[in-house]
């Protein structure tokens, strides 16, 4: 007997959460494995590999546990831009910004990702969108940008955009294309079996790849213990809750849930890495998730 319809959308809010937690947790955890430029621990070339090959090696078993069929030729290309977009580019590119700036300037930064996920979809999937979305997406990326000028600013680099910055920018579009693109084939091959299928193939690449950047100095043990969290959680598990939570809970409701992200990274980053909490994030960070909840209505 199946559960009530409100039991069944609880359940998917609180998976929704819990994948939201997962992934708030990705920055501080990321910029424990690279270290900083004055305290440098793991090369952001092989946390991007190694991540991804735990996720495979996790995924490889899933796919032959459920006895997953292969991917057809037509689900095989987005599948290679999703695995261009999310195991490779958007982890190096945030990899090299957290050796520079702290895991909050980056909260703020990437929280414009549901924003350029819509934009991407209006664009590859053909999705119409109003102008007030584009309207309140110009708005936020504008607030980011005045955000990113006045923290360089304020650390005495100028007033000008930092090379870090263009790489956080590079990682939300990276991202939001990579999410795009396994959108598009989630319907015909299932939403955990996305994520699984593209940690799978890149395995011929990421496998090869940590072998050969594998850390030639001592590394920290929570450097060691940060690299398994965003292999095992933030690369794999914790699609399964946040898919899982969509489904039961409707996309609607548990997609809001991701304005909290930038928040949890920002407040775990006080324990986890020892920043501490500043006006001026915090209110930027709360000015640039209501532009993105202004501007998702609008995509409605």
């Amino acid at each position: 007997m199946s559960a009530p319809p409100s039991q069944r959308e609880n359940l998917g809010l609180w998976l929704g959460l819990l994948g939201v937690l997962i992934f708030g947790l990705t920055l501080p955890m990321t910029r424990l494995t690279t270290g900083t430029v004055d305290a440098p621990q793991m090369s952001p070339w092989f946390v991007t590999w190694a991540r991804a090959a735990l996720a495979g090696a996790l995924s490889a078993i899933y796919l032959l546990a459920v006895r997953a069929p292969w991917p057809t030729a037509a689900q095989r290309g987005p599948l290679l831009l999703s695995l261009a977009g999310n195991v490779i580019a958007y982890p190096l590119l945030l990899g090299w910004a957290l050796r520079h700036v702290t895991a909050s300037h980056a909260a703020v930064i990437t929280s414009l990702m549901p924003l350029a996920t819509a934009a991407a979809a209006a664009w590859l999937m053909h999705q119409r969108a109003r102008l007030g979305f584009w309207l309140f997406a110009a708005l936020g990326s504008a607030l980011v940008a005045l955000y990113s000028l006045l923290r360089a600013s304020q650390l005495g680099h100028g007033f000008g955009l930092t090379w870090a910055d263009t790489l956080l920018v590079g990682a939300v579009v990276a991202g939001s294309l990579g999410y795009v693109a396994g959108a598009k084939v989630t319907p015909s091959l299932g939403a955990e079996k996305v994520i699984s299928w593209v940690c799978v193939m890149a395995l011929p690449i990421t496998l090869p790849g940590a072998w050969l950047t594998w850390p030639e100095h001592a590394i920290a043990p929570t450097s060691w213990l940060a690299l398994l969290y965003v292999g095992v959680f933030s690369m794999w598990a914790g699609f399964f809750a946040w898919f899982r939570g969509l489904s039961l809970g409707g996309p609607l409701r548990v997609s809001q849930l991701q304005l909290l992200q930038p928040f949890i990274s920002i407040l775990a980053a006080v324990p986890l890495l020892g920043e501490s909490l500043d006006a001026m994030t915090l209110g930027f960070a709360l000015l640039v998730v209501a532009t993105v909840f202004m501007g998702r209505r609008m995509t409605r």
